[in-house]
């Protein structure tokens, strides 16, 4: 395990006023939001679509990288050249995801875990010669009746652990995501709870593995009530809560944390990260990992027309501007174009 080069890795990852990009849909996921705005979920439809994501003039400014699907990191863009140069070309790095999904736990209904352990070494080494520099992996957590039971989050912690030494091996940096999910009528203090014993477990179980924290990156949700929960919170209650909570079970020898957007829409996202990012005293570099919140809009503008693609690039970059501005706590409405 080279340990400088983990290090240095994260840390250029962690650029500041920089974050990530996650365009690692499973097929079957990027099929169901295609199918959402009318477009067919063809290998040359995915192709244009984060082809347009990944051409976008000026995106380097706010992505430091972008997580890709398998098939993405393969895949020639319209130009000849492979997708993952369209990035590399500007300076953003390249991120695979490892995981195969979920899977139901036998034995605790409504449970999930992550697959993907078997043959993980073996592709480490494959996307290293693809040019991965970074790895990501998820697992879920649900909440609800007796959910989530100790032998899930327990049984997660242990994938997660031995991925990110798996990747650290290959000399990518494991981002860890160990996601509570906005699944479910429960209040926000009880995401916290539940949030506080599902992370400190993972880090439970990294150290047990020898992980390096310090060329590692986790990737949680925000402290958030459930979406079908009636309950109102601020920003600012999201951010003392989240925030709070990172102290108590994240070491400080990691160097960046990257949170995830989960369910939330585009603008409350931003508007969550501008304020976590202000809350003094962190010991990490903060930033975001968005998929939707980032890509939600982008797809709606675009709509698989060629007509569109300008357009659809502009709000995307305005979006990446906004969360770049965001992970400063210099955010303000004002500079969202989106938010009416």
């Amino acid at each position: 395990m080279e340990t400088d080069v983990l290090m240095a890795t994260a840390r250029e990852i962690m650029a500041p006023g920089k974050g990530l990009l996650a365009a690692d849909e499973s097929t079957g996921t990027i099929t169901k939001r295609l199918r959402a705005i009318g477009v067919e979920s063809t290998e040359d439809n995915r192709r244009s679509y984060r082809e347009m994501l990944f051409t976008a003039p000026g995106i380097e400014e706010y992505l430091s990288g972008v997580i890709l699907f398998d098939e993405t990191i393969r895949q020639d863009s319209s130009y000849g050249k492979p997708m993952r140069e369209l990035l590399t070309e500007k300076g953003i790095i390249v991120g695979i995801k490892v995981d195969k999904g979920t899977q139901a736990l036998p034995n605790f209904p409504g449970e999930k875990v992550t697959e993907g352990l078997d043959g993980l070494r073996e592709r480490f080494a494959e996307y290293r010669e693809l040019g991965a520099r970074f790895a990501k992996w998820r697992t879920v957590t649900y909440i609800g009746d007796g959910r989530p039971t100790w032998t899930c989050v327990e049984s997660n912690a242990e994938t997660q652990a031995r991925y990110a030494a798996l990747a650290q091996e290959a000399g990518l940096v494991p981002i860890v995501e160990p996601e509570v999910l906005m699944d479910g009528d429960h209040d926000v203090d009880r995401c916290r709870e539940v949030s506080r014993e599902a992370w400190r477990i993972v880090f439970e179980r990294l150290m047990n593995h020898r992980v390096s924290l310090e060329g590692m990156i986790l990737k949680p949700n925000m402290v958030l009530p459930g979406q079908d929960s009636s309950q109102e919170v601020s920003p600012e209650e999201v951010a003392e809560k989240t925030v709070s909570l990172l102290r108590e079970v994240v070491p400080a020898a990691v160097p960046g944390i990257a949170f995830l957007s989960g369910g939330q829409d585009a603008v409350a996202a931003t508007e969550r990260l501008n304020a976590i990012a202000r809350v003094e005293g962190s010991p990490w570099r903060l930033t975001f990992s968005f998929s939707r919140a980032l890509q939600g809009p982008v797809m709606d503008a675009w709509r698989g027309n060629a007509d569109n693609i300008a357009e659809a690039q502009r709000i995307f970059v305005e979006r990446a501007q906004c969360n770049s501005a965001a992970v400063r706590g210099q955010y303000y409405p004002a500079m969202d174009k989106m938010a009416a």
